[in-house]
């Protein structure tokens, strides 16, 4: 009975550390609303490994996802009607909490950049 309990409290113990640790993978998928630097730009989104659906203003728009590792992924418009729609949306993930990541984003080749926050809603 002894050797239950001790087991029983490791088991506990060793739960609730991996309760608090984040997991990049969480933030593959789910539904997230995107917050930029300026405060007034909003955007949702719902994600799964592959697509990232995004609705902005009421215009929606449906983009492949690539991960290039876990703080790094690309986004291309599936159906582009201009030069910057076919261009590649690279976002960079800068520092993350438990239900949120920060980022920088740029249009591959140009200076514009944007800076925001990514916040996990389910």
């Amino acid at each position: 009975m002894r050797y239950f309990l001790i087991f029983g409290l490791l088991f506990f113990t060793a739960s609730c550390i991996n309760n608090g640790k984040i997991r990049m993978d969480d933030f593959k998928q789910g539904k997230f609303k995107t917050v930029l630097d300026d405060k007034e730009t909003v955007s949702f989104a719902t994600r799964n490994d592959s697509i990232q659906i995004e609705d902005f203003n009421g215009i929606k728009d449906t983009f492949n996802i690539k991960w290039l590792d876990q703080f790094e992924y690309v986004l291309t418009k599936r159906a582009p009607k201009t030069l910057l729609d076919s261009t590649p949306f690279y976002v960079k993930i800068t520092s993350v909490k438990q239900d949120s990541y920060s980022f920088n984003a740029y249009y591959k080749g140009s200076n514009f950049k944007q800076k925001g926050k990514a916040y996990k809603l389910e």
